[in-house]
């Protein structure tokens, strides 16, 4: 099979690539380079393209590095600020997925292959004919949460060669074969924002906007914020305040308030209802007739844990999760991940509106 394969420099990509090598396919290593916010290259990328062009030189293939630099900053990080100046929560690593590397990047270079493959912990499965997304089966690394708001023709056309796989046995993988990057620490932060500090990224783009930090219970001013669209719902830490802890459990932004609530277990953290807006099911709507009250698991973070809930339709694209435990820093424009009752199929998701539905 003729495949292009992502890589990132990370060792999750690079193990793919040596499964498919070992399965006997016909690669193609892609790169995906975006560079900084201020129009200068990612410096950074430097070494993951050192080190993309070993793996491809130790298998034999060829590589290439596309820029995809414009498209992403039009497009996945448009969409961030805007979210972050309506004082909701954005999920950059969600829309990258679903408009750069399997949007603009199949546009112009994977759809000339017969699939392309990722280091995503996630697997496929057909049913009736149809392909579904599964999760993978180390749950701590699961990543169908970021691959929930893709299409059908998307998925389609993805492969996810370790989804199969525990860490623990990739690395092994990767040590066993000698592989360069065998003991490279995993990326963190935001999609290509890995290397950029967030906050600093927030405050070039939208700067600051001093306003009061209120409990919540009592209305006092416990100190002052740099602007609501440095904190999101749940926060916990950066937020400068003694006596703590203290969570952000809620902004108004007319006013620009934020509103925190102290200690460890405090119920103002939590909440069972959670309205979602603009559902978007990846294969296929699973309840296309009757939906009140079905058993789901959900995510509506990136965590380990599948919460178990009921799902039931309100309206064209409005949906009610009722959660059997209490949730922690429901975070309005974040995502409702939505999966079977076995956490076994990615359905799709919501955009988290908070709405009050209690």
């Amino acid at each position: 099979m003729k495949i292009a394969a992502l890589i990132s420099g990370g060792v999750d990509s690079a193990v793919a690539v040596h499964r498919l090598v070992e399965e006997g396919h016909d690669l193609h290593l892609f790169y995906i380079r975006i560079g900084l916010d201020n129009g200068e290259g990612d410096c950074s990328a430097e070494e993951d393209i050192e080190m993309c062009t070993f793996i491809a030189r130790r298998y034999g293939l060829p590589f290439d590095v596309v820029s995809l630099h414009q498209e992403y900053w039009d497009n996945v990080m448009d969409y961030a600020l805007r979210t972050v100046r309506s004082g909701l929560t954005p999920n950059p690593d969600i829309m990258c997925n679903k408009m750069i590397k399997f949007g603009f990047f199949e546009e112009r270079w994977g759809h000339e292959f017969d699939k392309t493959a990722t280091g995503h912990y996630a697997t496929t499965h057909e049913i009736d004919g149809l392909v579904y997304l599964g999760t993978g089966i180390d749950a701590v690394k699961d990543q169908t949460d970021f691959l929930c708001r893709i299409s059908y023709p998307q998925l389609s056309h993805l492969m996810f060669p370790i989804g199969d796989l525990p860490k623990s046995r990739v690395r092994e993988i990767a040590v066993t074969t000698q592989l360069p990057n065998a003991f490279r620490r995993d990326s963190q932060g935001i999609c290509f924002l890995g290397k950029i500090n967030y906050n600093d990224f927030i405050r070039r783009h939208l700067g600051e906007k001093p306003g009061p930090i209120i409990e919540i219970e009592t209305g006092r001013k416990l100190g002052e914020h740099r602007g609501f669209w440095f904190h999101t719902i749940g926060q916990r830490k950066g937020l400068g305040l003694s006596g703590g802890p203290w969570y952000v459990v809620k902004k108004n932004i007319n006013d620009n308030v934020v509103y925190v609530s102290q200690g460890y277990d405090t119920e103002k953290q939590y909440g069972k209802l959670i309205h979602l807006d603009e559902m978007h099911w990846i294969t296929r709507d699973p309840w296309p007739g009757d939906c009140d009250g079905v058993e789901i698991r959900f995510k509506n973070r990136h965590s380990p844990e599948f919460l178990p809930a009921r799902l039931s339709r309100i309206g064209q694209g409005e949906y009610i999760i009722e959660s059997e435990v209490p949730v922690q820093g429901i975070a309005p424009g974040q995502f409702g991940v939505i999966y079977d009752r076995d956490a076994r199929l990615c359905y799709g998701s919501g955009v988290i509106t908070g709405r009050n539905i209690s």
